[in-house]
């Protein structure tokens, strides 16, 4: 028990580390982390839609995929199996700028009273699969909803959730029947941040119409591109390194025009399916009313085979 609790003080110590490292740190890649959503949506990932929230900010659409039991016993530990495949060859723009690989995030929204399981209940079979994963709850009240990333996507793309089925006879608010499971997956830096300002890994808009009277560029900060309206005023445009410019000096540009490609290769994809919590009860009564249709079935053969044999008895005599 004592080794239990310095595994788990360890381990809150390390987040808190994470997190804090993150919000010292003004790079941008941090947005694309999935506990990023917990600051747009505190009580539940998914909205009233059915709409995952990472969807805000995330905005190029991709394949996530889903892989879980048709049914699971009570007290049981199963696999969840997400799927967040994409194009390994390509890049993406990083915080500074410069390119970089992908990384993958996901949420998994397990049926109420469904959870990561234990350690200790996690076949052995399984550790090596499970080595390098790290997986946290939504928050301390809902352990049914998790949340795994951000890691290199080159090495995972494929994540294995490890997951604990309840026990209705000793949790009376859990039933047995059919429940959804939703999961969404995203790879690469989001194109909004929670906030909801833009990052560098998105296209920029004119903010006014006019001509292009300068550009300069400035480390750190992009590009300063100087508009001159047709009333002489100037406005000025930011655009981070990362976007390329799609305009040049002396240009004509109209307010709202694209002034810069789209550098997004990532994206957000969710996929809902459904699991049975199964009575192991059921199951035995299923196997027992197949055994005596089974049954049945013989003693109408043997029945018939009888009467079959009699008749061409009675016929020969």
């Amino acid at each position: 028990m004592w080794g239990s609790f310095v595994k788990q003080i360890a381990k809150t110590i390390l987040v808190a580390i994470i997190s804090i490292s993150l919000f010292l740190t003004s790079s941008p890649a941090a947005n694309a982390y999935p506990f990023w959503a917990q600051e747009t949506a505190p009580a539940t990932p998914r909205e009233a839609t059915g709409r995952i929230v990472c969807a805000n900010c995330h905005l190029g659409a991709k394949l996530t995929e889903v892989e879980v039991p048709q049914s699971v016993l009570p007290d049981t530990v199963f696999k969840a199996v997400v799927k967040i495949p994409y194009d390994t060859d390509v890049q993406q723009v990083l915080g500074d700028g410069s390119k970089g690989g992908l990384n993958v995030g996901a949420v998994l929204m397990l049926p109420e009273g469904f959870k990561l399981a234990p350690e200790d209940r996690i076949p052995e079979e399984w550790q090596e699969e499970l080595a390098d994963l790290y997986f946290m709850p939504y928050s301390e009240e809902q352990e049914n909803i998790l949340l795994f990333g951000p890691m290199p996507g080159d090495e995972y793309q494929e994540v294995v959730f490890p997951v604990l089925s309840p026990d209705p006879t000793t949790d009376k608010s859990i039933h047995f029947g059919k429940y959804a499971v939703h999961v969404g997956g995203n790879r690469g830096r989001g194109q909004v941040y929670p906030a909801g300002n833009k990052s560098n890994n998105t296209l920029y808009n004119a903010a006014a119409s006019g001509k292009i009277t300068d550009i300069t560029f400035e480390e750190y900060v992009g590009n300063q591109i100087t508009i001159e309206t047709a009333d002489g005023e100037t406005v000025v445009d930011t655009v981070p390194p990362g976007p390329e410019l799609l305009v040049g000096l002396g240009d004509t540009v109209e307010a709202g025009q694209v002034i810069t490609n789209n550098p997004n290769v990532g994206g957000f994809g969710q996929a809902d399916t459904e699991i049975v919590l199964q009575d192991a009860n059921r199951v035995k009564w299923l196997m027992a009313f197949f055994a005596l249709v089974m049954l049945a079935q013989i003693m109408l053969v043997l029945k018939k085979k009888q009467v079959e044999k009699v008749q061409a008895a009675e016929m020969n005599f």
